[in-house]
């Protein structure tokens, strides 16, 4: 009869205190080959073992950068270099926009990276014929007890030296470890081939099943013929064909005063702007103008429009004929639209077009400063310190 190899020696301890103890004077005797289960993880448990620290980290900071750095540079490559695209009058690298994406990519890296890493290089893939599955010790350390185990390969073993050694540190339970029997089990047999050839069948068979037949039956189709529109869709009720609809003319919410001078070209009044010149509507009113108006207008208004010439470029703001302009019909513009420009009433509100007017005074002032502007500027510099 073969005799069995033996693997090493494990103890069992029955306080955290104890294998605490055990570790420390384990670790300050020489031993290098030894490891430590424990039900939970215990404070103190590295230093007693003298563990260097874990160069897992730095596969997850590196990964984790690399997937970061990726998302930015295709989403850059992607909006700002082969596909650029005016949306809201944002720039083509909308930092803020692209910072969700960025951050599921480089958690999604560090993640995988850290398991696989973990796996692959720090663990050497797991074991399932480990010596230590199994055995009574292993039972007690998942449960309520704290071991620890020498390997036999290690330079300092002695088998009575380590037996007294355990005792004398109050283990409560000696155990020696041997290597199980290899066992071979051939992948390429009839059996496993025709089970493998049946799961196939079975999988494919399913899947085919259900995603191509038994969604189509009743009652399973319901999420598919669904009495609704998805947007741009034509419809067949309206006489217009159009499945978006706009509100019922003459709708109008509670709590909102209706435009007066609605779908007239060239009322013969204007409303007065009732938003105060002030450094927090002017703000608003840049943030608006930039969203809004840029596009065609301008960052500065002065009708060089950012569209590359995909429309016809507007005039410019600065013109004596808009200058002169009051405010109301500025606002009447923006609410109603003028020539090829559309009315801006559904996507601004009342409070932001007033805050657009304010704003494109201000350009209006900026552009066209007078002497008594420029010393009025020198004058604040100079009590500001600047």
């Amino acid at each position: 009869m073969k005799e069995k190899k033996v693997y090493g020696l494990t103890a069992l301890f029955d306080t955290p205190d104890r294998i605490i103890d055990a570790v420390k004077k384990i670790s300050s005797d020489g031993y290098k080959k030894f490891d430590v289960h424990t039900p939970y993880p215990l404070h103190g448990m590295d230093g007693a073992m003298k563990l260097k620290p874990s160069k897992l980290g730095y596969i997850t900071l590196v990964f984790g950068l690399s997937g970061a750095l990726f998302a930015l540079l295709f989403m850059f490559w992607a909006m700002s270099i082969d596909y650029p695209m005016v949306i809201g009058g944002k720039p083509f690298f909308a930092l803020p926009a692209f910072i969700p994406i960025t951050f599921e990519l480089t958690v999604l890296l560090a993640t995988l990276s850290t398991v696989i890493g973990m796996l692959t290089f720090f663990f050497s893939f797991p074991s399932n014929n480990h010596p230590l599955i199994g055995s009574d010790y292993m039972r007690s350390v998942s449960a309520d007890k704290f071991g620890i185990s020498i390997e036999a390969e290690d330079e300092k073993f002695d088998d009575i030296q380590i037996r007294a050694l355990f005792s004398k540190l109050g283990t409560i339970q000696i155990e020696e470890i041997y290597y199980p029997d290899t066992e071979t089990f051939p992948m390429f047999q009839k059996k496993f081939i025709l089970f493998l050839l049946v799961i196939a069948i079975l999988t494919g068979g399913t899947t085919y099943f259900v995603l191509n037949k038994l969604l189509f039956m009743q009652p399973f189709n319901w999420m598919m013929t669904q009495d609704k529109l998805i947007p741009q869709e034509r419809s067949e009720f309206f006489s217009d064909g159009f499945g978006m609809r706009v509100p019922v003319d003459g709708t109008v919410a509670r709590g909102f005063l209706p435009y007066e001078f609605k779908g007239e070209v060239n009322p013969a009044s204007f409303l007065s702007n009732p938003i105060l010149l002030t450094k927090k509507s002017i703000l608003f009113g840049q943030q608006k103008f930039l969203t809004f108006c840029s596009p065609c207008h301008g960052n500065f208004g002065d009708g060089d429009s950012r569209l590359r010439g995909q429309f016809p470029n507007p005039p410019t703001l600065h013109s004596n004929r808009v200058k002169e302009m009051p405010d109301g019909q500025i606002f009447h513009i923006i609410n109603n639209g003028q020539n090829i420009m559309p009315s801006y009433s559904s996507q601004t509100t009342v409070e932001e077009r007033w805050a657009i007017v304010n704003y494109i005074r201000v350009l209006q002032r900026a552009k066209n400063a007078t002497q008594s502007d420029l010393e009025e500027i020198k004058k604040e510099s100079a009590a500001n310190g600047k």
